[in-house]
């Protein structure tokens, strides 16, 4: 088995593997993309859409082999059980590396609807797998910053009328619509700088969450909130492909989403901005308190 070569001969092999696996499922996935494209027939396009995710699942598929295949991961996962394929979610979950990822797509695939998560414009680019996010329906981003925004005001609300289109897609088949809160991986020094009220988070960023449940308010219903944690500390994806994870844990907890956070206008409405805060923040409560019982018993022990 491989998982018993050294670890940086491993990480070589694993790289390679994945890369291979990437590529031909990309390929693959190309084929419906391009139909998809040039015949503008919504039933055909809805039937091309399902084609894909089917080969995207089988892809996560046989990542999930792959790890099996290079790594001796003890995986402790909850409340998978709770969820449906044919749903409609709004994932939220914290995030530390890269591996959360892979390790969200490991547990969600063919139990949930796939993943999908908002990316920047620039990522389109990305060789072979950007041509598949595309084909699968990531919404592209193209954040403006408040300077830019002063000096160009026709382009106040580019941001809700971009997430409004995306999100368009996601209405005819059903969808996991992902999004990491915080906006960034969590690191001590990040923590620090915004003296976040946390212990193992940073403050989290209500906009990308607000904007899908303005577009979306009445097809998503559920809340799907994950926790991840690393007891053995969060690994680089390098350490990650060495085999060097010892214990993945997962925390899933679904439950409605309030009536009065959907389909309103977060960019105009104030009362909407302080509502949403307010339910991210005693989210985030909650998943602070969860990761504390998953890791500061761990640090003790050590």
């Amino acid at each position: 088995m491989l998982r018993f070569l050294p670890p940086t001969l491993k990480g070589v092999i694993s790289a390679i593997l994945l890369g291979l696996n990437t590529l031909i499922w990309c390929v693959l996935l190309y084929i419906p993309a391009v139909l998809k494209l040039v015949v503008p027939i919504q039933g055909f396009r809805v039937l091309c859409t399902r084609l894909i995710i089917a080969i995207a699942e089988a892809w996560v598929a046989c990542n999930t082999g792959w790890m099996k295949l290079t790594q001796s991961t003890q995986w402790q996962i909850t409340g998978a059980d709770q969820l449906q394929r044919e749903s409609w979610y709004l994932v939220l979950a914290n995030h530390q590396s890269w591996v959360d990822i892979f390790a969200m797509q490991r547990v969600f695939n063919r139990r949930a609807p796939f993943l999908k998560f908002f990316l920047k414009q620039q990522l389109i680019w990305v060789p072979v797998i950007g041509l598949a996010w595309w084909g699968l329906d990531f919404p592209f981003m193209k954040r403006y910053t408040r300077e830019y925004l002063i000096k160009h005001p026709e382009k106040r609300g580019e941001d809700l009328r971009a997430t409004r289109r995306a999100c368009e897609k996601f209405r005819y088949t059903p969808v996991s619509v992902m999004n990491f809160v915080e906006g960034t991986r969590f690191s001590q020094g990040k923590h620090d700088q915004q003296k976040s009220r946390y212990t193992h988070l940073l403050t989290p960023k209500a906009g990308g969450a607000a904007f899908v449940l303005d577009a979306m308010g009445d097809t998503i219903d559920t809340l799907v909130d994950v926790t991840i944690a690393y007891p053995g500390g969060a690994p680089t994806f390098w350490e990650f492909l060495c085999g060097k994870v010892p214990e993945v844990r997962l925390d899933i907890a679904t439950q409605p989403i309030p009536e009065h956070l959907k389909g309103r206008d977060y960019a105009s409405d104030a009362e909407h901005r302080r509502n949403v805060k307010q339910w991210l923040a005693e989210l985030w409560a909650a998943k602070d308190a969860t990761l504390s019982r998953h890791l500061d018993g761990e640090h003790r022990a050590s």
